[in-house]
């Protein structure tokens, strides 16, 4: 065991020489680092709860349920297992949950907007060409109409507009409550063609939502593929817990579990469930379109 583990230590510091000398990448990755983007901000979580359709969730709340959680598993896994480093591993991994739950509705969400947006800007197309209507319009008209998990940030943005009549700053706002691409895209076709005006807005809006067609059917198409993959995934929890509590139902499993080897085989079994878990979820996950257009 131990040549092996040295073997590919050699062979991984090998590979990072050879990237960083000959490649020119740097850092400890298997891949190129990218560079962050000056104009990015700090992790904002009330803009996080807000695109998960929480507004009305406070970000004290948030924490006090994931503390709450944290408190709950610990104490759950240090009766069963009677050590203060599996439980407290346990309890981070309970902790996640409320943040593993928001990050879902947050995707589910942005996947509903995803397919409703081709609809959506055929829609301001029509508007816009066939009946005559400006843009400003078009746009609110179209998003009263449109799903639910959109309504609140065009209601923000005609806010915007009603105060200001300022429809770059509209644009601002309704891109930061979706912080959606295709929305970034749609807005700034739409400011172009306001600010410079012409007459081939009505082809540029077809192609976009063209684009957004076949985008978004790809999407179904590869998660169909994936159903059986994800459904497995669960496995990957219920399979060692359902051993772990197996052992402990048997013999003197439980005291087995207290003891300084146990400890250790606790830790190593969560640790290989976490990565597992992290590692199935991340080869599954479809690549997220830039935002190419973010303020």
């Amino acid at each position: 065991m131990i040549p092996l583990l040295l073997a590919a230590l050699g062979a991984l510091g090998t590979f990072w020489l050879y990237s960083a000398t000959i490649v020119g990448w740097t850092g400890f990755g298997f891949g190129p680092r990218l560079r962050a983007d000056p104009r990015s901000r700090g992790f904002d979580l009330d803009a996080w709860l807000r695109q998960a359709g929480l507004d009305d969730v406070d970000r004290r709340e948030f924490v006090a349920v994931v503390a709450a959680l944290f408190v709950v598993g610990f104490l759950a896994s240090y009766g069963a297992f009677g050590g203060i480093v599996p439980a407290a591993s346990v309890g981070i991994f309970a902790a996640s949950f409320p943040i593993a739950s928001y990050r879902r509705r947050r995707h589910d969400r942005r996947q509903r907007a995803q397919e409703a947006w081709p609809r959506m800007i055929e829609e301001i197309r029509i508007q816009t060409s066939s009946l005559g209507r400006s843009i400003p319009q078009a746009l609110f008209k179209v998003g009263r109409r449109g799903p639910d998990e959109l309504r609140p940030g065009f209601a923000a943005a005609q806010r915007e507009w009603l105060l200001t009549t300022d429809l770059r700053a509209t644009f601002a706002v309704l891109k930061e409550r979706l912080a959606d691409p295709t929305a970034d895209v749609a807005c700034e076709t739409l400011l172009v063609a306001h600010e410079l005006g012409g007459s081939d807005l009505d082809h540029r809006l077809e192609a976009l939502a063209e684009d957004r067609r076949h985008d978004v059917q790809g999407r179904k198409d590869a998660r169909s593929r994936q159903a059986g993959a994800r459904f497995a995934r669960v496995f990957v929890l219920l399979v060692p817990g359902g051993m772990a509590l197996a052992g402990m139902s048997i013999g003197n499993g439980r005291a087995a579990y207290r003891t300084g080897s146990g400890q250790v085989v606790v830790m190593v079994a969560l640790a290989l469930v976490a990565a597992c878990w992290w590692w199935a979820g991340r080869i599954m996950r479809l690549p997220d379109p830039q935002r190419v257009f973010k303020d």
